[in-house]
């Protein structure tokens, strides 16, 4: 086993080398750039700008600036809820507005989570820490590392966007003071009017003289982050958009003269394309153009479905060199990976292997889980629409990594990153699929060769054949266990793709191929993520051992947590049941110092009334801690004639300060409809370098007779706000499969679940 390596001097990553410290080569450099940034978001008519968060309208309308893709997860609503609780808007005149990216919204928590995925496997440092975190804050902002993922959008912008609304709202009691000739402190704001005494003035009134002023400094923040609109349920500002649908995703925009684009690609891989049949396409009603490139090609049409049939009857044929993706193949590489290494301790602990020796008089316990390959199967396949004229290319894209989108179109038409503009637009779903840019190559193509405005839409079929999937992982258990059924050791080895840094490789411009062949065979200690092990054992060792996959593999909902609190609350399950342990009481007696998932097991044992998951009751436990959060998941399953019967799910969760508990109830709710979706499906196996998934049936999602009645209970607190969209997923699969075993006596250790036999 290989430790993974102590950190060297410097900072280090592959487009910029840092080195002697804070790198005095690179500082030099950066004292070179501008310190100061200007707002993209720019004022119409009766409008003025307040910084670069948000502008307020001489009507009193207030617009909040979004940096962050709006993929369902509620972040256009929580974003201007900070900003607009904390200048005292009115609710009713909030509006938001999406805007490209920008240095100013750099993600710089998620570039130090991340930091990893970016940095060569020989360095590692503490990201968080002093010169290192702030040289990782910096490339994030030189770079325009703006992300959107991890659960991170509150976790990194709720500070800026209190700072933001403040400095509007002490501007705004200045030109109030002004008029009122009384010190501006003697103002506040509430409901869009500044205050003082009996006298108002509604923003309205005030926006164009305020508009000159500047905020003092330091900012007054009001004194706690609750506020009046903070920390409390509000409408979605994006619902009545939905609902009637006026609401614009990628594949609503409609441009004059535009054409509708169709692709088709091989399997992943170096795959080439060797014949289509374009006269045949160029027969069929509508088909204006056929566009071919070395690995794919596209029909062009004057609606999208002559576009696609057109694919049909070109036959592309398409030859593929090496390696092809094979479920069973795939499945020996990962167990090889274990039985052969190299591993690299992530890790240590007290002395793991002393624990389980002969010597040490231990009950030695072994298991095996596996997990298949997850695609992620948004409503909204991939869409993109773009125009291509004066040697410049307008883009509307849902992206998670709008920089590395820009960069995937101009290089793929020869142009510089500067000369593409990109729109954001809605995402009818994502759960991390967004990351995937080629779309933007393609449409980049397409455009520039027909000429006129083209809109590309992946086939379902496609977008299935081009997901980068959740890597396929298996996860090698052992633990040592005393006379008194105490957890003395335990080693966590789990085998998977570096599949974070090879998001790291494709956001800093490679393409999938090369982007899987650079990542193949290095740590990636975030593939561990959520291995972390929260009980009280004195001897821990957690190793990862990266296995080169066939076919692109990329983030989905959670993460590597899905499958990692899968393997862990799994076999802390079955350890409970060899010590002879009700569950629950096995997890509390070894959660030391965790008092916050502590009391989501507590609460959620007395929302569920937990009978101690006796044998045939068909009750599981499991719990989780991720991004600052946790959750305890009860849940009540069995086998059926159809299957595996999900019955009730309880959840208590604590997230921190909450910005809108509503809507941070909808996403762990949601997550627990993904947590069950991966335990029952939401996975495909590979033939001949293809996903045997194809629509939507072949992935035995719930459907709504399958939905179980589910119970969400959230922690009050003040604690920093966690990450939400993605808590709900990980505990429930592990759950599922301990109710299973209560019910049935069977331990199913494979996700999907099979409980054939049962």
């Amino acid at each position: 086993m290989n430790e993974a390596p102590a950190a060297k001097d410097g900072l280090s990553r592959r487009k910029l080398l840092v080195g002697g410290g804070a790198g005095v080569g690179l500082l030099v450099a950066w004292g070179l750039w501008p310190r100061r940034y200007a707002p993209n978001m720019r004022a119409a008519d009766g409008e003025h700008l307040f910084g670069p968060w948000l502008k307020i309208a001489e009507d009193g309308k207030v617009i909040i600036a979004i940096p962050q893709s709006e993929s369902g997860q509620g972040v256009y609503t929580a974003l201007a809820q900070i900003v607009a609780g904390e200048l005292g808007a009115d609710w009713r005149s909030v509006a938001v507005q999406p805007v490209s990216a920008s240095p100013i919204f750099a993600n710089t928590l998620l570039a130090r989570a991340w930091a990893t995925a970016f940095l060569p496997e020989n360095i590692a440092l503490d990201v968080d820490v002093g010169p290192v975190a702030s040289s990782i804050n910096e490339i994030a902002r030189r770079d325009t590392f703006v992300v959107t993922g991890g659960s991170s959008s509150i976790r990194q912008f709720e500070r800026p966007c209190r700072e933001a609304g403040a400095a509007a709202r002490t501007i705004l009691c200045q030109a109030a003071a002004a008029r009122w000739g009384i010190a501006w402190e003697q103002c506040r704001t509430e409901r869009g009017f500044v205050i003082a005494g009996k006298r108002r003035l509604p923003f309205a009134e005030l926006v164009v003289e305020a508009s000159a002023l500047d905020a003092p400094s330091p900012i007054p923040l009001n004194p706690s982050a609750r506020n009046r609109l903070s920390g409390r349920d509000a409408p979605r500002l994006d619902l009545s958009a939905k609902v009637d649908g006026s609401v614009s995703f990628a594949g609503d925009v409609r441009l004059p003269d535009m054409l509708f684009a169709s692709v088709r690609a091989g399997p992943a891989g170096n795959t080439s394309l060797l014949s289509v049949d374009e006269k045949a396409a160029l027969n069929m009603r509508g088909v204006v153009q056929v566009v071919k490139t070395d690995s794919w090609v596209a029909a062009v049409a004057s609606n999208w479905w002559a576009a696609n049939n057109a694919l049909d009857a070109m036959a592309p044929v398409f030859r593929t060199k090496g390696q092809m993706a094979d479920s069973t193949e795939i499945a020996q590489s990962l167990s090889n990976a274990i039985a052969e290494g190299p591993g690299f301790r992530a890790t240590k602990l007290g002395d793991v292997d002393a624990a389980m020796a002969p010597e040490a008089g231990a009950r030695i316990f072994k298991a095996e889980y596996t997990v298949g390959a997850a695609v992620h199967a948004p409503i909204e396949t991939r869409s993109a629409t773009a125009y291509f004229h004066d040697q410049r290319l307008q883009l509307w894209l849902a992206t998670q990594a709008p920089s590395a989108a820009r960069l995937a179109a101009a290089q793929a038409i020869g142009i510089s990153a500067d000369d593409v503009v990109h729109y954001p637009v809605m995402a009818g779903g994502s759960f991390d699929r967004n990351f995937d840019n080629s779309i933007s190559a393609q449409v980049a193509v397409i455009a520039k060769t027909v000429g006129r405005p083209v809109q590309l839409t992946w086939s379902r079929p496609e977008d299935f054949v081009r997901d980068h999937v959740r890597s396929p992982a298996l996860g090698r258990l052992s633990a040592a266990m005393n006379a008194d059924g105490a957890v003395t050791g335990l080693a966590v080895r789990v085998a998977a793709a570096s599949s974070m840094r090879e998001l790291a490789y494709r956001i800093d411009g490679q393409k999938a191929d090369k982007a899987r062949k650079s990542a193949s065979g290095q740590y990636d200690v975030l593939a561990l993520e959520g291995a972390q092990i929260p009980y009280a054992i004195p001897n821990i060792s957690i190793d990862h051992f990266p296995v080169s996959m066939p076919m692109p593999t990329g983030p989905w909902r959670g993460l590597a947590n899905s499958y990692n609190c899968f393997f862990v609350e799994g076999f802390i399950d079955e350890l409970a049941h060899k010590a002879g342990v009700e569950p629950l009481s096995f997890r509390m007696q070894m959660l030391v110092g965790q008092t916050r998932l502590a009391r989501c097991l507590t609460g959620v044992a007395t929302m569920a009334g937990w009978d101690g998951g006796v044998s045939g009751s068909g009750r599981g436990i499991a719990c989780h801690s991720m991004r600052g959060s946790h959750i305890a998941v009860i849940v009540t399953a069995r086998n059926s004639e159809t299957g595996v019967r999900v019955d009730r799910i309880h959840a208590m969760a604590d997230c921190g300060r909450l910005i809108n508990p509503d809507l941070a109830r909808q996403q762990i709710e949601g997550g627990i409809l993904f947590g069950l979706a991966q335990a029952l499906g939401s996975a495909t196996n590979f033939e001949s370098g293809l996903p045997t998934a194809r629509r939507l049936r072949d992935i035995d999602l719930p459907k709504l007779s399958d939905v179980p009645e589910i119970t969400v209970e959230l922690a009050r607190n003040d604690e920093a706000p966690g990450g939400v969209s993605e808590l709900g997923v990980p505990a429930v699969a592990p759950a599922i499969a301990n109710a299973l075993f209560s019910a049935a006596g069977i331990r199913l250790r494979e996700l999907p679940l099979l409980s054939r036999g049962l």
